[in-house]
């Protein structure tokens, strides 16, 4: 058996080994981010491996979508990372107003129009054990990564989905950052080649890896109840909002497989992927196969919601 020294020298040798070019962070790294209190290159920003979110993924995170250099629906954002913190225990240590200031500084220091910003608190760093630490402090991060908005093949063609059973936990309404189960049915989809995935659980339609998602029968625009077993998009307010303003009956009821392959329209919601059209679900096309007359009335008031960021009242 190699000695522990020979272990240590050939784990350094492997590591030494690594191309000297490599930088999983690319053009990243020189961006600004901050950390418990601190504004610098995310390069440079370091974590305890003991922090309880490196641990255990025991932490909350949000995700806000900025355009034309203004968050949009920010409010409805805080409130949710407000009762995702609440629902784990964990005391958030900022108030909305100083996670504004952050997001308006970091805003403000990087140049794209059109960028989104990533926060998270985790309970901090302490011994690894399960049960919550009495005297951690938590850990603040926040950066923001400029981003393109959807476009025009996948508003105009649409994407494609697999579905797949529920794997992931009871409490998809909490937005952690434990995402394993998110990961794994990401990675799915991209190995059955398609952009998404449309889960059910239990035989009932619960959402996306990342995304909530949205039928169209008769037209009427369907959703799958609030519950536990689904994350509270902000878009999921929003649809509403919308088909209201477009004249589209909206309806919350629990949806079967069959339900879903025979919609008229599919839809998905996302912070960075607003609202675009599934036209083809296990290989077969939903509706037309084409985007339907639902989707581009809600699509054109989600873009006059976003334009009014740019000359807002």
């Amino acid at each position: 058996m190699p000695s522990a020294n020979a272990m240590t020298d050939s784990i350094s040798s492997s590591h030494t080994a690594a191309p000297a070019h490599h930088d999983p962070l690319g053009s990243l790294a020189a961006s600004i981010c901050f950390l418990d209190g601190q504004y610098l290159p995310l390069g440079q920003a370091k974590v305890s491996v003991l922090d309880r979110g490196f641990i255990f993924g025991d932490g909350i995170y949000e995700v806000v979508p900025i355009y034309f250099r203004r968050p949009f629906r920010l409010d409805s954002h805080l409130a949710r990372f407000e009762r995702s913190t609440r629902e784990i225990g964990l005391a958030s240590p900022l108030t909305r107003a100083g996670w504004r200031e952050i997001i308006d500084t970091l805003v403000a220091r990087c140049g794209a129009e059109h960028q989104f910003i990533y926060w998270q608190v985790t309970r901090g760093v302490a011994r690894r054990d399960f049960a919550f630490p009495k005297d951690a402090v938590p850990t603040v991060f926040a950066m923001t990564t400029p981003f393109a908005r959807p476009g025009a093949v996948q508003r105009e063609q649409g994407l494609s989905a697999v579905s797949r059973a529920d794997e992931r936990w009871l409490r998809c309404d909490i937005k952690s950052v434990s995402l394993l189960g998110a990961v794994l049915a990401r990675q799915y989809a991209a190995e059955h080649g398609a952009d998404e995935v449309v889960q059910f659980r239990d035989g009932r339609l619960t959402e996306g890896s990342a995304s909530n998602l949205w039928v169209v029968r008769d037209g009427r625009l369907l959703a799958p109840p609030r519950s536990h077993y689904i994350l509270e998009g902000i878009r999921y307010g929003f649809m509403e909002e919308l088909a209201a303003t477009a004249g589209v009956p909206f309806e919350v009821r629990e949806m079967t497989l069959e339900d879903v392959r025979s919609a008229d329209e599919l839809m998905l919601t996302a912070a960075t992927r607003e609202v675009l059209p599934i036209v083809r679900l296990d290989g077969a096309p939903i509706g037309t196969g084409r985007p339907g007359p639902i989707y581009a009335r809600l699509r054109a008031g989600y873009d006059a919601a976003i334009e009014a960021l740019r000359s807002p009242s």
